[in-house]
């Protein structure tokens, strides 16, 4: 399972027993594409639904080719035929339940056939007995429950099954009314991470996310929908609205940006405020603060006419970040008190409150550290006095780990600014945030090279080029911090080693990664 832009640590103890191993989800129905985006205007390639696709085969009694290929991957014609006399040996309520577990895209637990398979025709009450039974004849168990779930049975259905059960499915006329369910249970799992990971469980928020994103994916893609595809706009927005934390957080801004696209391009009625901010917060993330502008416009507009109010307070927060990427310190500093006054005391959707301490902590850290520390201070008061309630925002307490590292540097105190930085580096690594991760690499070879560890330093920005090249696009450009920090720390070291050495440097701290350079003392 690909968590971000690399798998950190703890991602490669999860192991599926029979299910897919790693990989990370295509993109369904939408090429992945650099252009800058004309939000709301068509893009894409369509992909046809599973029942349409099914329709097109030959007959069952026809000659077959030796292989095919299903949901990327290769079917052959004899597993097929195996699918086939398994589902002929199965009674009526397992062949019904075969077919609506057809729909899954990925793997899934006894609650979610419930909610999603139960009806009339197989009630809830005997829907799980009738699972029980069907599990040796077309799933396989598999272990993907991250850290602190319950101990609970999951499944996975292997693609000769599902092959054989949609096709059933789509011929019993069912398919449309499952697909609905399907995108229901969806929108319910990305408010249940939502709620997650403003509740203070993030990691438990992502890793929930990162597992149902198969079916995720799926329920995002409006152009599957068995209906009108305007109709089930909403549902896709809504969904890829709810996980602005996975796209803006934890590495996988481009994917965020282009199903959040290819959903408002069909969408019937003008987007919601937060919509539009989420739209804007992707432009910023992806390096592009000119095309957030209007539609951070827009997203005022659309928060004043629903009267949206929480709304307001994210784009205020969002003003700070783009003044703050822009290197507009003051104006980022106001924007996030502005930020603070209009949020509630717990924000049910966004950026927390201990994220605008650590902004305005962030703008002032190197013009103003009196003000830096203070704010600081009011962040560590903020975040106590709801402890009881709410857990630790990491994304923030990450980005506060790097002002604190710009303070101790400020005081000459460079053991204490480096494991601040270090500190900031493994949290920005275990969310997933690329640009966090490279802000706080380079901040820690800076730290470095004051400290006479050259080499160190020039691996560190080896790594970061690396990971910059693999996330983002050639027209990235980082924020005017990192700038500022890169370009006093490659002053340093062309003084310090030839070009030969620096670049041999370089490609060293390329090959050994952030993961590991970020666990040298």
């Amino acid at each position: 399972m690909r968590m971000g832009f690399e798998d950190p640590p703890e991602a490669a103890e999860r192991t599926f027993r029979g299910g897919p191993a790693g990989g990370e989800p295509a993109l369904r129905g939408m090429p992945v594409t650099e252009e800058r985006p004309s939000w709301g205007a068509p893009v894409g390639e369509e992909r046809p639904s599973w029942g349409a696709a099914a329709e097109e085969w030959p007959s069952w009694g026809a000659p077959v080719a030796e292989e095919r290929l299903l949901w990327g991957e290769p079917v052959s014609a004899d597993q097929l035929a195996a699918a086939e006399r398994g589902y002929d040996r199965c009674g009526p309520a397992e062949r019904i339940l075969w077919e609506r577990l057809s729909v899954f895209e990925g793997t899934f637990g006894r609650d979610a056939v419930l909610e999603v398979c139960a009806s009339w025709t197989l009630p809830p009450r005997t829907v799980l007995a009738v699972l029980d039974r069907l599990v040796p004849l077309a799933l396989l168990p598999v272990d993907d429950l991250f850290a602190g779930e319950d101990d609970v049975p999951r499944y996975w259905m292997p693609h000769p099954m599902r092959a054989v059960g949609a096709r059933r499915l789509t011929e019993r006329g069912d398919r449309p009314d499952l697909l609905l369910r399907h995108r229901r249970w969806c929108v319910t799992l990305a408010r249940r991470a939502a709620d997650w990971w403003q509740s203070g469980r993030q990691l438990d928020a992502r890793d929930l996310a990162l597992r149902e994103l198969p079916d995720l994916a799926a329920a995002m893609d409006p152009t599957t929908a068995p209906h009108a595809r305007d109709d089930e706009a909403g549902t896709a927005v809504e969904i890829a609205v709810s996980l602005w934390f996975l796209w803006v957080v934890c590495g996988r801004v481009a994917e965020g940006r282009t199903r959040l696209r290819h959903a408002l391009a069909l969408l019937g009625g003008e987007p919601t405020a937060r919509a539009l901010w989420l739209a804007a917060f992707l432009e910023l993330e992806s390096g592009r603060p000119e095309e957030a502008d209007p539609l951070l416009v827009r997203a005022w507009a659309a928060a004043v006419r629903d009267g949206d109010g929480g709304a307001l307070g994210l784009l205020a927060h969002l003003r700070g970040s783009t003044a703050l990427y822009q290197g507009r310190t003051r104006a980022a500093a106001e924007e996030f008190r502005e930020a603070l006054a209009l949020m509630e005391e717990y924000p049910e959707f966004g950026p927390t409150r201990h994220a605008c301490w650590a902004g305005i902590a962030l703008a002032l850290c190197r013009t103003d550290p009196e003000a830096a520390q203070e704010a600081l201070d009011r962040a560590d008061l903020d975040r106590e006095s709801r402890w009881s309630r709410r857990g630790r925002d990491l994304h923030a307490e990450a980005w506060a780990s790097i002002a604190r590292a710009e303070l101790a540097a400020w005081d000459g105190d460079l053991e204490r600014a480096a494991e601040h930085a270090r500190r900031a580096l493994r949290e920005h690594l275990r969310m997933g945030s690329a640009a966090g991760a490279a802000g706080a690499a380079e901040l820690l070879a800076q730290v470095r090279v004051s400290a006479g560890r050259r080499d160190a330093a020039a691996h560190l920005l080896g790594a970061v080029d690396l990971l910059r090249t693999s996330v983002f696009d050639t027209s990235y450009r980082p924020a005017e911090f990192c700038v500022v920090t890169r370009a006093r720390i490659e002053r340093a070291l062309r003084l310090l080693l030839g070009g030969r050495e620096l670049r041999y440097a370089y490609e060293e701290g390329a090959r050994r990664g952030l993961f590991a350079l970020a666990g040298e003392a």
